[in-house]
């Protein structure tokens, strides 16, 4: 990266966007989920491949072929849209949930609207009385972009550290 890119990272820019990332978090654990869909770009791609257990230092264990969702925003506009039926039975009642960002680390890249972010998350859900805690934890590739003087998730790759996902389901966003 050419230090003038590395250069516009400052302060400022890692508070706007770590505030914007606790934002969503924000609406996600308090299922603002309409608010939720605007903070995402138009042409966003959503996905989460699969994490394999593999033998070997150094070998690759993320799946190229395989993911558990790739999204767009116009499906994630489906599934949240859903959300808001009776259909939406796994949610009622609704579950009670936290998003935790963390390591938050900023990238510029090559257009001077768009940042690569990197950060890490812990998800934990509860259902109903049950003792049993869901969780998630992993890594996040963003890239977020300012749109009309606004941040937007542009696109977003999950890398969860698990090998097999334990959450009864993936409505739930990362």
């Amino acid at each position: 990266m050419s230090p003038e890119l590395q250069d516009k990272i400052n302060y400022q820019l890692h508070y706007e966007i770590s505030n914007f990332l606790y934002q969503e978090a924000y609406f996600l654990d308090n299922r603002k989920y309409k608010e939720w869909l605007e903070l995402l770009a138009d042409d966003l791609q959503y996905r989460m491949p699969l994490r394999e257990t593999v033998e070997g230092v150094g070998v690759p264990d993320i799946a190229t072929d395989i993911s558990f969702f790739e999204e767009t925003k116009t499906s994630l506009t489906t599934r949240v849209n859903r959300l808001y039926t009776k259909s939406a039975w796994v949610e009622n009642p609704a579950t009670r949930q936290r998003h935790f960002i963390t390591n938050v680390m900023i990238e510029s890249t090559a257009n001077p609207d768009e940042f690569k972010v990197r950060s890490y998350f812990l998800f934990q859900r509860s259902r109903g009385s049950t003792l049993d805690i869901e969780q998630m934890f992993g890594e996040r590739h963003d890239i977020i972009r300012k749109v009309d003087n606004q941040w937007k998730i542009a696109a977003r790759t999950i890398y969860p550290d698990q090998s097999v996902i334990t959450t009864m389901n993936m409505s739930m966003f990362l």
